[in-house]
């Protein structure tokens, strides 16, 4: 099986490449991508131990061009692609009213929703004649809008509705497309995130009480690619949120603003 990682230098992507060649060991090559290449390295010799047969393409996935280059070096490398796992993204928490400058919107949304679309959009021939799958890591901020959140929410939701729309299209070429909503998670993407003014945030503005482990994340994305899920909706309250946004959406709204850091 020949499965492609963005945002793998550490988190749910690293975590995500060391389960599956633990699973699939000799018969699985991995093609690592992230910004760090050090890290990428030490993700790649983790995963080449357990057997697996490991490519590191550092890029910054932020530009269509190194999203097309990416498939083309696993292509070039291994001859196609069974499984490609967009999961490239970045962290933001601001009000609206202190961003001054919004270029960092922008960036945001270059960095999570399209380097997902123009990766997606540059395997599609390969996929198809694989009959694989194509999974995106998005967000339970991409199923109900937080509060401070506006940047991140609007590139998960941006990513779910692209994919729910490419599900569709894909389906009768058998290629499936998996939509993952992870919730809190015990990494460091909030604390690296954007903050108001366009720099590291330095801290999160969610309550971590109760955040899922990585490696616990890792494993639902991995066994719903595997069974080709329509979505991985990853705890209770978070299937319950998505259902009480239907009929009773002030109760989410205010569910939304507990999950805030109260000191944040």
């Amino acid at each position: 099986m020949i499965v492609i990682i963005t945002g793998a230098s550490d988190g749910i992507g690293a975590e995500l490449a060391r389960q599956w060649a633990e699973r699939q060991g000799k018969t699985l090559s991995l093609v690592l991508s992230g910004r760090q290449l050090p890290k990428l390295q030490a993700v790649a010799a983790h995963c080449e131990a357990l057997g697996a047969t490991v490519k590191v393409h550092a890029a910054d996935l932020a530009e269509q061009a190194a999203c097309q280059g990416l498939i083309r070096a696993a292509t070039e490398a291994f001859g196609g692609i069974d499984v490609l796992v967009n999961n490239a993204g970045m962290s933001a928490h601001a009000l609206l009213e202190e961003v001054q400058d919004l270029a960092w919107y922008e960036q945001l949304m270059r960095v999570n929703h399209w380097s997902a679309v123009w990766c997606s959009h540059a395997a599609l021939p390969w996929l198809k004649a694989s009959q694989g799958r194509l999974v995106a890591v998005s967000s339970l901020a991409g199923l109900v809008g937080v509060p401070g959140r506006t940047a991140y929410s609007a590139t998960k939701f941006a990513m779910t509705g692209f994919f729910e729309a490419l599900r569709v299209e894909l389906a009768p070429a058998g290629v499936s497309v998996t939509i993952a909503y992870p919730g809190v998670v015990a990494t460091e993407i909030r604390y690296r995130g954007f903050g108001a003014n366009g720099q590291p945030a330095g801290r999160s503005g969610l309550d971590e009480r109760g955040a899922m482990s990585v490696d616990t994340c890792a494993r639902l994305i991995l066994d719903g690619t595997l069974q080709r899920e329509r979505d991985i909706v990853m705890s209770a309250k978070g299937r319950l949120g998505r259902w009480l946004k239907l009929i009773a959406p002030g109760v989410v709204d205010r569910l939304a603003r507990k999950a805030l850091n109260k000191q944040h």
